[in-house]
């Protein structure tokens, strides 16, 4: 008897024993089960205030007739933990009845961002909804801490050493709570040295020259360069391997980098161990591998001779050439890989460049992506890689040169991806960010020249994505009044012909410009067309009428006295227009290197009164000498003349002088002028720029710093051109492709002045080109 009650509680000690260990199990993930067996006959929630009970039990693994027992209990509870939505689970049993009692997770009533200055606050707040901490969300500690971390870690790559990051959750009414985030940005750590080790052939200034991050400086508040961040230190460290590289130091190394925070977390040093080794020059240069007959075409592109110091880039660029020309054939893969031997007692190399084709290929599809406005058809006219065609490198490139010269796009790239399964094929994919095209504005502005000036306009270079350009303007200022239409259509036929139609009325007050006391009206009526007849050449050709009003007192100068005697005062002409024009700039904005230049005659026909011819010519190239820095040239020639025994119009005369041609002297004031000092223009004009542009960090790539010098004149038609004569400046300016046009502001410093010339050293104005 009693061994079998001793059994009996044996065994109710072991059931015992196991039911404590499921127990602490279930607690380890916070819920509790029921150990006993049973079948279920219903199933009803406790707890809710914000989750319906049809959520839970779309999650719930159980069902009313399902046979109960502690796993299955587990596996049910791991599921509801599993949605996130509640802080605890537990089973209870009333009879066969399944009571699921839950306690919900609180949900976010509202977040706040203190102290965030480097941050922009909606930014950020839009980047925790996105991570699950934002309103009516559930909330998460987790993810909060995690988001704590984050900010940290952000805070750190801008040189915020000393930023703390607290958070405090509030509890408020209906299980909700409110999140407060407070940032304690601190100062920034600043650079304040950085050192070299190692370097004998460059001194520590000329290495600190080659680096993007850099000590602070009169400007670093606005570059940041003086912010220490770990992606610009890597590619400090690859421009400083570049330069040694390029100037024949083949075994430059960098042993090590310390970077090192003063205690008070505002002061970084940063020091630079490197080894220069040796300096090397070149050998010898070969070919190898498959040439595929152009031996000599090839050994033309090699401008690397022996006793050149060896340099990286150099090597690079005539593998690149290499490459070009044999992607032109179709041959979209090719490589042309320089393997260099070294004799390191005579510090020399020899290179080996070793080429490989690859398949030719043709191109399967070329694909246009990210045209929102922009017809497809608009695009791929301009696209000169055509499909099935065989793969021309050099074709491609011209495509998306002449996409992005259409002035429509903020970015155009191009891919060449394989055709996956084909080893023959490849797609060109033109990926492209469209830009506003269009603009409607009424406002006031203010030129140095012409004073206060209201405008109203309408334009679209791309209406309806058609391509075709519309604009209506208005303008008015004490010296001027513009009503003009203009419509172009650059596509009249498939082939490219354009056509541009100009209607024009035109008020000008030159007293208002210190030109006289005219009063001067212009209407015009123009048609031109232009046909290309290669990639870049296109020649025009059109009609202009212009009729013109004159109205003089008694001080305005004789010269348009004895004009209006000629003519009476409302003469007009009928001219003949004919050009041509060479555009191979890579960007019709910005652009960093090619050539556009244009020639244009305006003819008079001998049909209504006037008798005249204009010659103009105009001449601009651009040089991309590094990646930020762009070296530009702009010429211009003018000469008019008049047939028939007729004088020439002296309202055709050209100017020089302000913005557009030779800044720091005042807008037309330079070359010939009357007995009361007022400028009468010439029938010959020669001036020119040279400007050296560097777009401003973190800016609009429009937006563009630049220096110049300027040089030139006018002379009348009586005078003989004497380049002596030339003025010239010189100073800085800012150019930016604003939405009231092109704009540029200037000061200069006039080189040569002679008595009686007008000095206007700033100078700014809307809608200015070069």
């Amino acid at each position: 008897m009693i061994s079998k009650r001793r059994g009996a509680r044996g065994l109710r000690s072991v059931r015992f024993a196991i039911g404590l260990a499921l127990a602490v199990l279930l607690a380890g993930f916070g819920g509790v089960a029921v150990a006993q067996e049973f079948v279920i006959r219903d199933i009803r929630v406790e707890g809710l205030q914000r989750t319906e009970a049809g959520t839970v039990f779309s999650y719930l693994p159980l069902r009313v007739g399902d046979r109960y027992d502690a796993e299955r209990g587990s596996a049910a509870i791991r599921a509801l933990f599993a949605t996130g939505l509640f802080k605890d689970v537990r089973f209870q049993a009333e009879g066969d009845v399944l009571v699921v009692i839950v306690e919900e997770r609180p949900a976010i009533a509202e977040v706040k961002l203190e102290g965030l200055k480097e941050f922009d606050k909606d930014t950020v707040l839009k980047s925790l909804r996105e991570v699950g901490l934002g309103e009516a969300r559930v909330f998460d500690r987790s993810l909060l801490e995690r988001a704590e971390l984050e900010m940290k870690r952000q805070y750190l790559s801008r040189g915020l050493y000393g930023v703390e990051v607290k958070s405090t959750v509030t509890p408020v009414e209906r299980n909700r709570v409110n999140v407060l985030i407070t940032v304690d940005e601190g100062e920034t750590a600043r650079i304040r040295s950085i050192r070299f080790t190692g370097n004998k052939a460059f001194s520590d200034g000329t290495l600190r020259d080659q680096l993007e991050l850099s000590t602070s400086g009169w400007l670093t508040w606005y570059t940041k360069r003086d912010q220490y961040a770990r992606p610009k230190l890597a590619g400090d460290l690859e421009s400083l391997r570049s330069f040694y590289l390029n100037r024949g130091y083949l075994d430059f190394n960098i042993e090590s980098t310390q970077v090192s925070i003063s205690p008070d977390k505002r002061d970084i040093h940063i020091t630079i161990n490197i080894v220069e080794g040796d300096r090397y020059t070149v050998s010898q240069v070969k070919l190898a591998g498959e040439l595929l007959g152009l031996d000599e075409e090839l050994e033309a592109l090699i401008d690397v001779r022996p006793g050149d110091t060896f340099s990286a880039e150099r090597f690079n660029a005539v593998s690149k050439r290499m490459t070009d020309r044999l992607g032109a054939l179709g041959y979209a893969f090719a490589t042309a890989n320089a393997v260099p031997e070294t004799n390191r007692e005579k510090r020399e190399v020899a290179f080996t460049f070793f080429l490989d084709p690859g398949r030719r290929v043709y191109v399967r599809r070329v694909n246009i992506s990210g045209n929102s406005r922009t017809r497809d058809d608009v695009i791929r006219r301009e696209v000169r890689q055509f499909e099935n065609a065989w793969f021309d490198a050099e074709k491609v490139r011209l495509s998306r040169d002449r996409i992005d010269r259409l002035g429509y796009f903020d970015k155009v790239e191009v891919e060449t991806p394989p055709v996956a399964g084909s080893f023959d094929q490849v797609d060109v994919n033109f990926s492209i960010e469209e830009r506003p095209t269009g603009q409607i504005q009424a406002g006031a502005g203010y030129s140095s020249t012409e004073g206060l000036v209201l405008q109203g306009s309408y334009s679209q270079q791309n209406t309806f994505g058609t391509g075709h350009a519309v604009s209506f303007e208005i303008n008015t200022s004490k010296a001027t009044r513009t009503f003009g239409l203009t419509h172009t259509d650059p596509y009249v036929t498939l082939h490219g012909i354009s056509r541009t139609i100009e209607l024009l009325d035109r008020q000008s007050d030159l007293a208002a410009l210190n030109l006289g006391t005219v009063d001067l009206g212009s209407r015009i009526a123009a048609i031109r067309y232009g046909v290309p007849y290669t990639e870049f050449d296109t020649v025009f050709f059109g009609l202009r009428y212009e009729g013109t009003d004159i109205g003089l007192t008694e001080s305005s100068p004789q010269v348009y006295k004895d004009y209006v005697q000629d003519f009476g005062d409302s003469p007009a002409a009928l001219a003949l227009t004919i050009g041509t024009a060479r555009d191979s700039r890579d960007n019709l904005l910005v652009p960093s290197r090619g050539l556009y230049q244009r020639a244009f005659l305006e003819y008079s026909l001998p049909v209504l009164d006037l008798r005249y011819y204009r010659l103009t010519y105009q001449h601009q190239r651009y040089f991309a000498l590094t990646n930020r820095f762009t070296l530009a040239f702009n010429g211009e020639i003018g000469y008019g003349g008049a047939y028939g025994g007729k004088p020439y119009p002296v309202f055709k005369n050209f100017y020089v002088g302000g913005i557009g041609s030779v800044r720091g002297y005042e807008a037309a004031s330079l070359g010939p002028k009357d007995e009361f000092d007022t400028p009468l223009g010439g029938t010959r004009r020669f001036n020119f720029s040279v400007e050296g542009l560097t777009p401003i960090p973190g800016a609009d790539r429009t937006l563009r710093m630049l220096a110049f010098v300027d040089g030139g004149q006018v002379w009348g038609e009586d005078e003989k051109v004497d380049f002596g004569a030339l003025r010239f400046s010189t100073g800085i300016g800012i150019a930016w492709i604003s939405p009231l046009g092109p704009m540029k502001l200037s000061y200069a410093y006039p080189i040569n002045t002679q008595e009686g010339d007008r000095l206007q050293r700033f100078q700014f104005q809307i809608g200015t080109g070069f």
